[in-house]
């Protein structure tokens, strides 16, 4: 079975706000990350060079310790802190956007940012570089929970504007949250996109479904020795066993909600 560590980040700064602290991290937590998967024979893939080398009809082949960085949402101090790092290493990444929340979106602005974010003409440079833009929805709503309609619109008017703004096809995607359903999935599909990340803590292998990728957390509390366990896949069912108590419990929550929601027509 083929077993791949696929990281998700968030904001990457020493100066976090309160609602982006949880899933900050240090910049100087990444660069010993970064500094360790080079050094340790790791090969950086793309979201989409992977999912591509996967596909056997291709001719592509998988390297032999292959490794995909993620960052939600936009952050600026991706551009600030994350890309010059990666850059001086030779990594490619995937950045998952969300439109609504480029700092430049004007009459397309919606949901509400967390913190500064990229600007169009940054994630274009960054696009440039080699880094993969990928969806992220709209404005950052929980999809699951979406009228089916706006569900549509979330999906469909995020891959648009990304491909618009970057002029490159955009054909991944991330839930935000981290939340799908079976009928989610299935608008991914027709929206266009080929694949889709989840979280679930889990490595990504080839078993899984390609629309509900699992990744693994990095966040503040992830300490080095946390991080080289996970890469390496030892002991990530413990690593991440809170989280993975959660999210199960959250799911039949969710399950729940979306039901009760149905039997009154609000979706």
């Amino acid at each position: 079975m083929i077993r791949v560590p696929i990281l998700m980040y968030h904001s990457v700064t020493d100066n976090p706000n309160p609602e982006t602290k949880p899933h900050a991290v240090r910049p100087g937590d990444l660069a010993e990350q970064v500094a360790y998967l080079s050094e340790s024979g790791f090969t950086p893939l793309t979201l989409g060079d992977l999912v591509a080398s996967l596909n056997k009809n291709n001719g592509r082949s998988l390297p032999a310790k292959p490794v995909v960085l993620t960052f939600d949402d936009g952050y600026a101090d991706f551009h600030s802190h994350a890309l010059p790092l990666l850059e001086r290493h030779g990594f490619p990444a995937t950045v998952f956007l969300t439109s609504g929340w480029v700092s430049d979106a004007g009459q397309d602005a919606a949901g509400r940012p967390l913190d500064a974010m990229l600007s169009w003409t940054q994630a274009l440079e960054a696009a440039q570089t080699g880094i993969e833009i990928g969806g992220h929805s709209h404005s950052h709503p929980q999809l699951d929970q979406l009228r089916m309609d706006d569900l549509r619109q979330e999906l469909r008017r995020n891959k648009g504007l990304l491909e618009e703004k970057i002029g490159a096809p955009v054909a991944t995607m991330a839930y935000p949250y981290g939340y799908s359903s079976a009928r989610v999935r299935r608008e991914v599909r027709k929206a266009g996109y080929f694949a889709a990340c989840a979280v679930n803590n889990s490595l990504a292998a080839d078993r899984h479904d390609v629309l509900a990728i699992p990744r693994l957390t990095v966040g503040k509390g992830t300490t080095l020795s946390m991080f080289k366990r996970a890469v390496e896949g030892s002991s990530v069912p413990l690593i991440y066993l809170r989280e993975r108590i959660l999210t199960k419990g959250y799911a039949v929550v969710r399950r729940t909600r979306y039901g009760l929601q149905r039997v009154r027509g609000n979706v």
